[in-house]
């Protein structure tokens, strides 16, 4: 009889939502430890063991200390995984992507911030932007969303151990809201990142509840733009309008693409 493969979850620069959301699967997490030893979880236990076949990496990369890190859990795992927007394309954290730093750290630190002028401060050496897990390491899988579906998680897992190949869903949102009969948001008169966001995962939930696709699961691989863009003049959205709405989580990815990779991505 095989041992159990042994799995450890790491975060970095993020609200550790996602892995509430692990832990939020109770019963189904339960199943999940019967085929798996979690040796590392710092939201669920005090044990820490550095003995890992995959590593679950959830926030965004933010210091060179957190490469670090995540250089140090790649070279201990045979498989990495992103968990959440902020692992997977940069995410919320990467708002501060396209805003001039000194302005960043001003309102993050306010008087403080004239520390990071002086060498001799004490302070922790931040990049100007937050990026994915993927600009820096090799990173075999990732599960979008902010947070993350735990469904879609136990899915990637039970793929990941079966020796498949859990690929996402590569078609825009505008799908499941489809079938899930929902008033498009746009004839509620809001912008929606529907037709051009990854769909598959979330359901459309956040439509069907009677908001907005806001883009947590980052661009679908090749988006319909020139159909988007009819769309847009349709409903007279502005580039303004739009451009505000792509700066909540896709700062990163606009610049490198959805399926930018280490390799294509300047350090």
């Amino acid at each position: 009889m095989t041992s159990k493969p042994k799995v450890a979850f790491f975060d970095f620069a993020g609200c550790e939502g996602d892995q509430l959301e692990i832990i939020n699967l109770e019963e189904r997490l339960l199943d999940l430890v019967e085929v798996v030893e979690v040796v590392s979880f710092r939201e669920a236990m005090s044990e820490h063991s550095d003995d890992y076949e995959i590593a679950f990496v959830e926030g965004s990369i933010t210091t060179p200390h957190d490469v670090e890190r995540l250089e140090e859990v790649r070279s201990n795992a045979d498989t990495v995984i992103a968990i959440g927007s902020c692992a997977a394309f940069g995410g919320i954290n990467s708002i501060r992507n396209e805003q001039d730093f000194q302005t960043v750290t001003e309102r993050a630190y306010g008087e403080d911030a004239a520390m990071f002028d002086d060498p001799d401060a004490e302070l922790f050496d931040s990049f100007e932007q937050a990026q994915p897990a993927k600009a820096f390491v090799e990173v075999e899988y990732e599960v979008p969303g902010c947070p993350i579906d735990g469904e879609e998680f136990i899915q990637t897992v039970t793929a990941i151990l079966q020796g498949g190949d859990p690929s996402l869903a590569n078609h825009p949102v505008c799908v499941d809201c489809k079938l899930a009969e929902n008033t498009c948001a746009f004839d509620r008169g809001e912008i929606c990142l529907g037709p051009i966001t990854r769909g598959g995962g979330c359901d459309a939930t956040c439509v069907s509840q009677g908001t907005r696709c806001w883009g947590c699961r980052g661009l679908v691989d090749n988006p319909a733009e020139d159909a988007y863009s009819e769309v847009l003049q349709e409903y007279g959205v502005t580039t303004d309008e739009l451009l505000n709405e792509f700066t909540l989580y896709w700062s990163w990815q606009r610049e490198h693409g959805p399926q930018a990779d280490m390799q294509e991505v300047e350090q």
